[in-house]
């Protein structure tokens, strides 16, 4: 890495929608830049892994996007680049209209909390936009992107480009800043060596400052290391608050001894934990389809006793005590780094059910007496 430069950032965004609906071309068409970086993606024309590509709108604003997996094989990895991302871009296309990978996306955006994004029409050239977008707004009425402004566009055309680019300069402006002196959690979703720089990660800066000789960990290890120097967006920078992609070259650590679903925390300032009391959402009926007409029950009937757990970009096994029917003790196959209020997604991996789930007690009581978890519900 170069000299420093000033202090930077972007506000990020992440793809959501159903494989196959123009996500990756529509990215290629606002940045410049393919986010299919796999000579695999590019032969077979599918995404399979989380793509980074930025650009600056026409007010000066840098934008940086996380180009998610749309076909289902790839769901873990669609929900590592969901989870950190303060908005999204929720994807329809046109000729195709929606389809079941786009509920699932958009469950998960619930899930995790994203309350920010604009919902997009692609290849308006091959079809009238205005069928998909109608069927868009039922599906999403009653979430967070019940009202979110929506655009058509032709990547192949160039149509609507200038106003999706405007568009998303306001919801960067009117979307709240994060606190720079939080506690930082950086969850990575890649690790690598440069010659001659040794470890790199990168992950999106939700909040929080990093700096060049800052001291932090690597979670849920708890080994120490040392930042040697930062990027955000292709550039040298000495700090840079969230929200932002960062890449941080790290001393005193392998590149092996790094991977998704790692952090780099603020030593002190999170707590490490096997076990947690959440609250559990109703299960979203646009990812769970065979709910409609079945019997009413809570999510924690719902959900099985050992589901999958995703918070930020890591997922773990975990065992599902419930407590009431909307709570429930998550017992941790992984510790995670966690706040009361963190948002995690609950799945059953042998169904299209998510739940998304509030983080009440990271350092919950043990339940040994009868009686005890209905007392704690």
């Amino acid at each position: 890495m170069t000299a420093p430069g000033p202090d930077s950032g972007a506000f990020v965004v992440a793809t959501a929608g159903h494989v196959d609906h123009g996500k990756s071309t529509l990215l290629r068409a606002l940045t410049g830049t393919d986010p299919d970086r796999l000579a695999e993606e590019r032969r077979r024309g599918l995404t399979l892994d989380l793509g980074f590509v930025w650009t600056t709108t026409p007010g000066g604003r840098r934008l940086a996007f996380v180009d998610v997996p749309g076909h289902h094989r790839y769901l873990a990895t669609t929900f590592a680049g969901l989870a950190t991302a303060p908005a999204v871009l929720l994807v329809v296309s046109a000729d195709e209209g929606w389809r079941a990978q786009t509920g699932e996306h958009l469950a998960a955006v619930e899930a995790f909390g994203i309350r920010s994004g604009l919902l997009v029409i692609t290849r308006a050239d091959l079809a009238d936009p205005a069928a998909a977008l109608a069927l868009a707004r039922e599906h999403t009425a009653g979430t967070a992107l019940a009202d979110a402004p929506a655009v058509a566009v032709s990547a192949r055309t160039g149509a609507g480009l200038d106003v999706l680019l405007h568009r998303l300069d306001a919801l960067a402006a009117a979307h709240p800043a994060p606190d720079p002196e939080a506690p930082v959690r950086l969850w990575l979703d890649r690790a690598f060596t440069v010659a001659g720089a040794g470890t790199v990660v990168t992950g999106t800066l939700t909040a929080g400052t990093l700096a060049v000789d800052d001291t932090l960990e690597l979670a849920p290890a708890g080994t120490p290391v040392a930042v040697r120097g930062l990027q955000s967006l292709g550039r040298d920078v000495e700090r840079v608050s969230g929200p932002a992609r960062v890449a941080v070259n790290l001393r005193r650590i392998a590149a092996d001894e790094a991977r998704r679903g790692h952090a780099l925390v603020t030593s002190g300032r999170w707590w490490r934990t096997t076990a947690v009391d959440v609250r559990l959402d109703p299960p979203s009926p646009v990812a769970d389809p065979l709910s409609a007409g079945a019997p009413p029950a809570g999510p924690a009937a719902r959900l099985p006793a050992e589901p999958l757990v995703h918070c930020g970009t890591a997922a773990t096994g975990a065992r599902l005590r419930p407590l009431g029917a909307d709570s429930a003790r998550l017992t941790l196959r992984a510790p995670l780094d966690l706040h009361v209020g963190d948002r995690l997604l609950v799945r059953d991996p042998g169904s299209r059910l998510l739940v998304g789930a509030t983080v009440l007690d990271v350092a919950p009581p043990a339940l040994r007496r009868r009686g005890a978890a209905a007392a704690r519900a």
